[in-house]
């Protein structure tokens, strides 16, 4: 055995009994109890800090990201509109164009296009 497959297996062994009493510590109430209060006072000052800062922005004028996610839906919505109108008109152009050629083929009795 080479020092290297040696350094493996310690390594391995090491590691197993590490997970195992890691796992069994993080799992205690003991250490679930405080790092949850610890998160939610981390996630309290974050609500803080965003709302401090969305207050800062709009006095200076300064569009937030929400106001920004709204801009682009309104944006997203009004060019699927255009391209369905697009699609509506071109294809009322294409059925015109097939009366007009109808029209013409009959001898001209139908509109015309100026």
């Amino acid at each position: 055995m080479n020092a290297w497959e040696f350094w493996k297996k310690g390594f391995d062994i090491w590691e197993n009994a590490t997970a195992k009493y890691l796992e069994t510590v993080l799992r205690s109430p003991l250490v679930l109890g405080p790092a949850g209060a610890a998160m939610s006072a981390v996630m309290r000052s974050k609500a803080a800090v965003d709302k401090a800062q969305a207050e800062m922005l709009a006095a200076m004028g300064v569009p937030t990201r929400r106001d920004q996610e709204r801009t682009l839906h309104a944006l997203n919505q009004i060019q699927s509109r255009l391209i369905d109108l697009e699609e509506r008109l071109a294809d009322l152009q294409s059925s015109l164009d097939a009366r007009q050629g109808e029209a013409a083929a009959r001898g001209g009795d139908g509109p015309r296009a100026n």
